[in-house]
């Protein structure tokens, strides 16, 4: 071959290399993070499968809310960033007046008001919340010098704080804590000083023995109490966490195989389909399964990072990085809480526990990545 037979080649090689990469970011779709979501929807369900006993009903209900979650997921990916940060007081302001509705007309259910009932769908407003928290403090905090200065933190902080409060009224601690780190997580990534931080913990630390008289439930109370010794009350409060411990630890490294855990398929084990499947997950497919979770979500963790360090917008690096430590957040949370190392706060595994409400607001989260994602991308189409 010539030196200008290989030179023509070159320009019609490459153009076409850029045209097959340029078709996923006019789609706004982010390849690495779709291809780790299609992992974690089929590995989920078959997890689901065995968790809920063999019921399709779970499955097909899980499967619905998966494909109306990438549905949603690719429609917000498509959403304009500035366009975004323009109308995120409109989504905070009207999750917040939902949160005050659940109050007063909620529905209640288990000795908590959680829930709205509209046209005979019944959802969580707490979770609009989620994203809506944020969205809004990223879209304040980037109109302003940063690191922010303290007046700009207070105005962040109480953004933050006004949902988490009507949620503990509900009463929620666990959400109202994610919801409140949620917009803590926000004011880390805009360069939130050390001494405010440190200030922070030791308030936080001054504030327990008031919180557990005053604030804490009975209930929550005996949660506590229960992480600190479960065996304390075997068949009454602390039976879940025992069973779960059981179920991870009879796994072994191989496990017992699919459908074929003791602890989930004879009933032992109580929420199997929802907040405590990673233990029947545990039993299954042994640590060897456990650890091919942890390098998934690891995988999905690192890609919401990489999006917010490439990020080119205030705006749109505060959204990315505040999603990806929060998603890390409920994952540490629901995995710490199945093992006996943090109380039972009715955390969801993503992507893995059974529940409409929740898995769509993730679903949502990753729309709002894609759209980070071909953002800077984008600008080279144009």
């Amino acid at each position: 071959m010539s030196g200008g037979d290989f030179l023509r080649r070159m320009p019609s090689s490459s153009w076409n290399l850029r045209r097959q990469q340029n078709i996923w970011v006019r789609l706004h779709i982010d390849l690495p993070l779709l291809l780790l979501l299609l992992v974690s929807m089929v590995f989920g369900l078959v997890v689901l499968y065995s968790a809920s006993g063999g019921d399709w009903h779970y499955v097909k209900r899980q499967t619905i809310f998966f494909l109306l979650g990438f549905a949603l997921m690719f429609a917000v990916a498509q959403v304009n960033l500035p366009f975004l940060e323009r109308w995120s007081w409109a989504a905070y302001f009207v999750g917040l007046g939902l949160l005050a509705a659940v109050l007063f007309v909620g529905v209640g259910a288990k000795g908590a008001q959680r829930w709205l009932s509209l046209g005979g769908f019944r959802f969580q407003p707490s979770e609009i919340m989620k994203l809506a928290v944020p969205l809004m403090i990223a879209a304040y905090l980037s109109k302003r010098l940063l690191p922010p200065k303290f007046k700009y933190i207070v105005v962040a902080l109480l953004l933050a704080l006004a949902p988490a409060f009507l949620i503990l009224k509900q009463p929620d601690l666990g959400t109202a804590l994610l919801i409140a780190m949620s917009g803590l997580v926000v004011l880390f990534f805009a360069g939130l000083p050390w001494r405010y931080i440190i200030t922070a913990l030791i308030l936080v630390a001054a504030s327990a023995w008031p919180a557990w008289h005053f604030v804490l439930h009975d209930y929550q109370r005996t949660r506590i109490l229960t992480l600190l010794n479960p065996e304390a009350d075997k068949l009454g409060a602390g039976w879940n966490i025992i069973q779960s411990k059981t179920a991870i630890g009879s796994g072994g490294w191989l496990g017992k195989g699919w459908l074929n855990g003791t602890q989930s398929q004879l009933d032992f084990l109580p929420e199997s389909h929802t907040d405590f499947i990673i233990a029947v997950l545990a039993e299954e497919f042994g640590m060897r399964g456990f650890l091919c979770l942890l390098l998934l979500y690891s995988l999905i963790l690192a890609r919401g990072l990489s999006i917010a360090v490439l990020s080119q917008q205030t705006f749109s690096r505060l959204v990315a990085g505040s999603i990806s430590f929060t998603l890390f957040v409920y994952i540490f949370v629901n995995i710490g809480m199945v093992s006996g190392l943090l109380p039972v706060v009715g955390v969801p595994l993503p992507f893995f526990s059974h529940g409409g409400t929740a898995l769509l607001t993730l679903m949502i989260s990753c729309g709002l990545l894609m759209a980070v994602a071909t953002e800077h991308k984008r600008v080279g189409l144009n």
